[in-house]
């Protein structure tokens, strides 16, 4: 007679002496394999890191000295006296500007090209895409000579051309977002009578968050990383981080100072990727689709 066994249910040998291993059970060697590999790829991210965090310590280092002959803080206070509190005030802002106007510019294009709504979606796409096959030095430079004929200001023409170098990243990154977007339940709330602020703010954002994330990311990075754009259109009305450690890179002696500004500009990055690692991975539940609970039904119903 034949059993029937539950699905989902793991079946053991009827003799005990046998060993088995569960379908499901991930192999312990592909395990080992991947803690290996992640750790290695720790290290060789945080091994040119070491040089710069002894530095940002050290007063002096010799060559043949394998770590600071001296150490103190003579380079966070070079660093503070020539104006890294204001770069950095400037980058930040600089960044969060970049990443609020070219988050949802990207996200709408992205949403009409996933859509088919824009006729010649491959022209559309290469003229988004364009900025990563241009030389940035070269689309740069002819743009200014545009910006300064047009009398637009240094720092307003830095922002649009920030905007339009972040845009093919938002682009892609949404539409890989959309690609695995299901529109029923926008559809679903319009049925039960949500109005379009309604699907947009409780169905539509929660369930593109994740992607929304982590376009934010990359266009917060290539604000906050940009040198030639705010070297050549700003004309030194905005002086940013990356600028900052330039000149400090091209003279001589100033080890203590260009760590201490290298470190300070890698910590928003690192802390955005480690609350985009640790957030950006949850798809919130669209809650205009949800009923009302137990302590939110009225009082008598079943």
């Amino acid at each position: 007679m034949a059993m029937l066994i539950p699905y989902g249910q793991r079946v053991t040998p009827d003799d005990p002496t046998v060993s088995s291993r569960g379908l499901m059970r991930p192999r312990p060697g592909g395990r080992t394999l991947r803690l290996t590999i992640a750790a290695l790829l720790t290290v060789w991210f945080a091994l040119p890191l070491v040089p710069l965090l002894l530095w940002f310590f050290a007063d002096r280092w010799s060559a043949p000295a394998v770590l600071p002959t001296e150490w103190g803080f003579d380079g966070v206070t070079s660093a503070l006296a020539n104006g890294a509190v204001p770069a950095f005030g400037q980058s930040l802002a600089l960044a969060l500007v970049v990443a609020a106007i070219a988050t949802p510019l990207g996200a709408m294009a992205a949403r009409a090209l996933t859509r088919g709504a824009v006729p010649f979606p491959r022209l559309v796409s290469g003229i988004l895409l364009a900025p990563l096959a241009l030389p940035a030095f070269v689309a740069v430079m002819g743009l200014t000579i545009v910006l300064l004929r047009a009398r637009v200001p240094g720092v307003v023409g830095v922002v649009i051309l920030l905007v339009a170098a972040a845009l093919p990243y938002t682009v892609y990154t949404m539409r890989v977002a959309y690609a695995a977007h299901d529109l029923a339940y926008e559809d679903e709330a319009r049925t039960l009578g949500a109005s379009r602020w309604n699907v947009l703010w409780r169905v539509h954002l929660p369930l593109v968050a994740p992607g929304l994330a982590r376009a934010a990311f990359l266009a917060f990075l290539v604000g906050w990383s940009d040198y030639v754009i705010t070297v050549l259109v700003g004309g030194g009305t905005i002086v940013t981080l990356p600028l900052l450690v330039a000149s400090f890179a091209a003279g001589v002696g100033n080890d203590a100072v260009v760590a201490v500004l290298s470190v300070s500009a890698i910590v928003p990055p690192l802390v955005l990727l480690l609350a985009l690692g640790r957030f950006g991975r949850r798809y919130p539940t669209a809650s205009y689709l949800h009923g009302p609970t137990a302590s939110q039904s009225p009082k008598g119903s079943p």
